[in-house]
Formats: structure tokens, C-alpha cells, sequence
């Protein structure tokens, strides 16, 4: 059971933390500093806590920013503001959003981009501007500066969920991933029940209407028609930051791997080879004994170099 669960209750996310960091009751309290009848009552829901407990609570158990967006909610507060638009903090997420370009770049040239809380676009590598080029030729916006939203994109007419051929597949996990982001995040929830109404009027009822838990997979292959025939990818998704750093952790990365030997074909045809590693240097150097029980065309090769 995860407490990132989002039909959890607040007695059921709480117990579920401290579990994890196998803390008693009264080791809990002590940090918290109140007694441990008092934490006892609000883990049986017998007593509610003031938002700043809960905070502090959430925080000594180092759970998640969506853990504790969905529990202020849960408690009848409002969430911390951990899904600010990136644009709203420059001069806290330059930094980071830097460290993650180092890593876009490496990735290339599979596809890779960088998203915030609300699932906006703050940038792609050269594989994913390629992919996104091939999946929305007429959204040049998205391959150049400006920010766009992900969720947004996906819907559009002609939009990438057009473009996916087993939408059965992956878009039950996908509503499930934006659902529990919205119970952090409120303003996400309109979208959420776009990408709902989206799924339902394509697949059924029954696509929708299952428990989340039953959609989560280790990794689902998404294969998209494209004019170079279909492209077939497997995401890793990862979250940067902290889980008590709000404003980074809402940064989130991207990374797909070509899940074909057509995919491989196409991107490395399109945009060159991967990095080669650099050649591993030897731990020593080699001994007067050695080099003389080396071949003689070896050793004339040796000698070669050296002059």
C-alpha cells in the first residue's frame, strides 16, 4: 500500500507514514512534541490536527509534496503552494532547470523533456523536439521557446493521443498518473476530467471507472503512428528534488528509450549516434619485463609511438 494512494484516508496516510519509518507512536511524538495520546487520537481520527502540526508532521516523515498537498486537503486546508508555475519562481528553478538540460542533452538522442506540477513543458532535448515535430507538424510552437502544456497538447484535435495506437493500454495508466496529481494540485482537475470524458467516449466506461492501483504497470510501451511508420517508447519518469523541497520537486523529467530497432533506426538516422565512451586508460603503465615478453610487432609498434 502506498500512501500516495489517492482513496486513502488522513488516519490511513498518517499511520502508513510512520509505519514506513518505523516509528512508534511515542518516538513520533517526541519529535513532534506533544504527547502521545494526543497523536494517538488524530491517527484514529478521534481528534483533528491544526495545519501547522499536520506540517510538521508530514515533513518529519519525509513524505512526498502530492502526499501532502492530498492530506492538507483531506484536513480541510488548503494545499501548499507546491504547484506553482515554474515562471513564477525564475530565480529558484533557473538553477535546476539547468541541471536538467545537462541531463537532456546527455540523453540524446532519445527524447527527453522537463515538466512542472502542471504538466507545462520547460524544455525538450533534440529528441524530443524531433518527436514532437513528427507528432504535431502543425504545432511549430512546440519545438521552439514558449510554454505549452502537456495535457493540453495530448487532447488537442490531431493531438498526440490521436497518434497513439494502443490508447487501451496506455491511457487508463496515464488518467490514473494526471488523477492523482490533480488531488494534490486542484487546478489540475479540470483537465484530469478532460482527459476522463476523452478516454470514455473512446474506450468505455469501463476504462475509467477502475481503481487506479489496477492501471499502474512497471513500464507500458506507448507506440505512435507517425510518417516513418510506428515509433514505440518506454518512459521513465523522475522527479527532481527533495521530497520536502516544494518548488523543485514539482520538476519532473522525461526520459524515452526507443522500444523498437525501428525507433532506434529512425532517431539515430535523424539525429546521429550516440556518445561514445571515452577509451578506459590502463592502471599502470606496462614494465621493461613486459614489454619484452610482448611480440616483436608489437613491440616495434610501441617503440613507433614513442618516437
Amino acid at each position: 500500500m502506498s500512501s500516495q494512494n489517492p482513496q486513502l484516508t488522513l488516519r490511513e496516510i498518517l499511520q502508513h507514514a510512520r509505519k514506513q519509518k518505523h516509528l512508534s507512536q511515542l518516538e513520533l511524538s517526541m519529535r513532534l512534541g506533544i504527547s502521545q495520546r494526543h497523536l494517538s487520537f488524530i491517527e484514529s481520527a478521534r481528534a483533528r490536527p491544526s495545519r501547522g502540526l499536520l506540517l510538521r508532521w508530514l515533513q518529519a516523515l519525509d513524505v512526498t509534496p502530492r502526499t501532502i498537498g492530498r492530506a492538507l486537503l483531506l484536513a480541510g486546508f488548503a494545499p501548499e503552494p507546491a504547484g506553482a508555475q515554474a515562471d513564477e519562481h525564475p530565480d529558484v528553478l533557473e538553477p535546476a532547470l539547468g541541471a536538467l538540460r545537462r541531463l537532456l542533452e546527455g540523453h540524446d538522442p532519445w527524447p527527453g523533456y522537463v515538466i512542472d506540477a502542471h504538466w507545462n513543458v520547460l524544455d525538450l532535448n533534440r529528441g524530443g523536439r524531433w518527436l514532437a515535430g513528427l507528432l504535431l507538424p502543425r504545432t511549430p510552437y512546440v519545438t521552439g521557446p514558449g510554454k505549452v502544456n502537456l495535457l493540453e497538447l495530448m487532447l488537442a484535435p490531431d493531438g498526440i493521443l490521436s497518434r497513439l495506437r494502443n490508447l487501451s493500454e496506455v491511457g487508463p495508466a496515464l488518467l490514473a498518473h494526471v488523477r492523482d496529481d490533480a488531488n494534490a494540485l486542484p487546478a489540475l482537475q479540470p483537465k484530469a476530467a478532460a482527459l476522463c470524458e476523452f478516454l470514455r467516449s473512446r474506450l468505455g466506461e469501463g476504462a475509467v471507472s477502475a481503481p487506479w492501483f489496477q492501471r499502474s504497470a512497471p513500464s507500458i510501451v506507448s507506440r505512435f503512428g507517425t510518417p516513418l511508420g510506428e515509433l514505440a517508447f518506454h518512459s521513465v519518469f523522475t522527479t527532481f528534488g527533495t521530497p520536502q523541497d516544494i518548488d523543485h520537486g514539482s520538476l519532473r523529467i522525461e526520459y524515452m528509450f526507443p522500444a523498437s530497432v525501428q525507433t532506434q533506426a529512425a532517431l539515430l538516422q535523424a539525429l546521429g549516434s550516440r556518445p561514445e565512451r571515452a577509451p578506459e586508460v590502463t592502471s599502470r603503465p606496462e614494465t621493461a619485463d613486459e614489454s619484452r615478453r610482448s611480440p616483436p610487432h608489437q613491440r616495434r609498434a610501441q617503440q613507433q609511438k614513442k618516437a
